[in-house]
């Protein structure tokens, strides 16, 4: 029989979950993940592919912190590209292409390494709550299993129902039972909930395509890892293939608009803005003639393939025939049609921003249950959870990561003041400060936190050394020594019409390069850092800025009625964010930079102490 008492419980074992346990058990905390199916441990619902555009930034960072979703990706992987690589740096996002099963088999593996955690495989349906603390949770098997902490990691399970035209059936998977009671019990205690929808494609058996319609899309070479621990010789072992729709498409699934669910009325609720489904996308731009298709294999030793640009929840009949009129998809064999689901999330509003909940004690939210959406997003939530869990039944200040510092931090700090009304999803546009938040950096960024969280081995600071070491050597030269017409590297290299290959063609750059051993991550690094030193200079100053505003702190106890000058909307989210600082008051949707001033200076005059801003 398993223990019944834990330090911490983590609910669902999805990427979320995965990275919350193995946060929670590296610092030491005893860890129970009870998950409905032990078998679908880090399962890609959707595509079967990790980063992307601002999602691998996210993944860097995780890394960077000392999670484990880089490392399990790069395990995993069998395409590698860095996308965006036609703009700027900060705009660069690696992308990998994984082989599903042993993604899965992984995280499964890598998780069960870990001493501390324990794995139950049953479905949570009730907390376990007293004096407004939660002690614990209870199973749809009737157990009872106490802990100190809990965190919910849910995913697409809560109340989930699966649409396949006017077919409904409950699910937060397919094949897979969704969980009853739980978004009940939590209404009940006080929380505010509400449905996302979220979709995904048909899957292909990839023997019946025609490829040579299609255009053939290459992996990048070399490839970079995520995780700076990799030791792995990555190759690129499949193929994606990009193809289009067509008029006929269009018309066909046009047609037979009222047989979707979304047309109908069968699904009420919000999907994701930026990952619209095939339907939307017509009704949407119904000037375009063509939609982009990706054609993504699922694995090394599966002929089965994902259908990337084509998310439907219309009658498996339509969709076969509007797969059919895509160039290459001509003899197509559909293994599995795609599906719409709408599920039960919770108003992100209604967390702190170490993730713990403002209702109840120790009881924590992550992933797609605070309304986000990916694979990315929820991992990182998962890993913040995990480690403010550990911090917070230890006595300890929780884990706060700010905007300046990761996209991590923009992610939560979004969620949590401005809240959100569809299926949330991270862009580099998110970011202010994303030329200082780029995925080449976020190593030095945040693995010196990462240490002092007890989550860093040894052999990653090293490595973080050594690279910062060969940075600065490198940038040191460049300022020093002169080419081409006596003038110095740098301000060559600073030229927009001059590249860091044309640089590095002079016999004397190329032996410093040999001599030091400077690879071609460095020397772009080095590049970026000279190129664009107006600019991350602009950013380091606006950084500057926004942490004296969050310097001027608000009381806890500080009554907002009294300031009679700011609105009535500004009041009444003040009052119910309760925020510590004027920098988090700013940020809240609602709050005008006119109530911000009126706030600064009512709090200068009750304090003569307060900074000038």
């Amino acid at each position: 029989m398993f223990v019944n008492q834990y330090d911490v419980i983590v609910v669902g074992g999805g990427h979320s979950g995965s990275e919350a346990a193995l946060a929670a058990s590296n610092l030491g905390s005893r860890t129970l993940l009870i998950t409905t199916n032990l078998y679908n441990i880090g399962q890609m619902s959707c595509n079967p592919a990790m980063g992307g555009i601002a999602k691998g930034q996210i993944i860097k960072e995780i890394d960077a912190l000392g999670g484990y979703s880089g490392i399990i990706t790069d395990k995993s992987m069998i395409q590698f590209r860095m996308l965006n690589k036609s703009k700027g740096p900060a705009m660069w996002s690696p992308r990998a292409q994984c082989d599903r099963l042993k993604f899965s088999k992984e995280w499964r593996l890598t998780l069960e390494k870990n001493v501390n955690l324990s794995f139950y495989q049953d479905t949570v349906i009730d907390l376990i709550i007293k004096n407004n603390k939660v002690i614990g949770v209870k199973t749809i098997f009737g157990i009872s299993i106490k802990s100190k902490s809990v965190i919910l990691t849910n995913g697409t399970f809560l109340n989930g129902i699966i649409h396949i035209g006017n077919k409904k059936k409950n699910g937060g998977r397919i094949s897979e039972n969704s969980v009853k009671g739980l978004t009940e019990k939590l209404k009940k205690i006080g929380f505010l909930s509400g449905k996302m929808k979220t979709g995904t494609s048909p899957r292909l058996d990839g023997n019946s395509l025609n490829y040579s319609k299609m255009i053939e899309q290459l992996g990048d070479y070399p490839i970079e890892p995520f995780s700076s621990l990799s030791k792995l010789k990555i190759k690129n072992k499949k193929k994606c293939y990009i193809t289009y729709t067509n008029v006929k498409t269009h018309k066909l699934l046009r047609e037979k608009f009222h047989k979707s669910p979304l047309f109908n009325g069968n699904i009420k609720c919000v999907g994701p803005r930026y990952c619209p489904s095939i339907e939307e996308k017509i009704y949407r731009f119904s000037n375009k003639e063509n939609h982009q298709i990706f054609v993504e294999p699922e694995g090394v030793n599966t002929r089965e393939v994902y259908i990337n640009g084509f998310s439907t929840s219309m009658p498996e009949k339509i969709q076969y025939k509007a797969l059919i009129t895509i160039p290459g998809f001509e003899k197509a064999k559909m293994i599995r049609p795609g599906y719409a689901i709408e599920y039960d999330y919770f108003t992100p509003t209604q967390l702190k921003n170490n993730l713990e909940t403002k209702l109840i004690e120790n009881l924590f939210f992550a992933g797609q249950i605070n309304g986000t959406t990916g694979y990315e997003e929820a991992a990182a939530q998962g890993l913040i959870a995990g480690i403010n869990a550990n911090l917070k039944i230890n006595e300890k200040k929780p884990f706060i990561i700010k905007r300046n510092e990761a996209y991590i931090g923009v992610l939560i700090d979004d969620l949590i003041y401005k809240g959100t009304e569809e299926p949330y999803r991270m862009f580099t546009s998110r970011a202010e400060y994303r030329i200082l938040l780029r995925q080449d950096n976020a190593d030095e960024r945040l693995t010196p936190i990462g240490e002092k969280l007890g989550l860093v081995s040894f052999d990653r600071i090293k490595k973080l050394e050594k690279k910062i070491k060969k940075i600065k050597k490198c940038l040191f030269f460049f300022k020093k020594k002169k080419i081409k017409e006596n003038i110095k590297i740098c301000d060559l290299l600073s030229r927009p019409e001059i590249d860091i290959n044309d640089i590095i063609k002079y016999s004397l750059i190329k032996d410093f390069i040999k001599k030091n051993n400077i690879n071609k991550k460095i020397l772009e690094q080095i590049s970026i850092l000279i190129k664009y030193k107006g600019y991350l200079l602009k950013e380091e100053e606006n950084v500057k800025k926004m942490l004296r505003l969050e310097n001027i702190r608000i009381p806890n106890n500080f009554n907002y009625n009294k300031v009679k000058s700011i609105s009535i909307e500004a009041r009444e989210k003040l009052i119910n964010y309760k925020p510590n600082s004027i920098g988090e008051a700013s940020r809240i949707s609602g709050v005008s930079p006119s109530d911000i001033s009126i706030l600064i200076i009512f709090l200068r005059k009750k304090n003569k102490k307060y900074e000038k801003n």
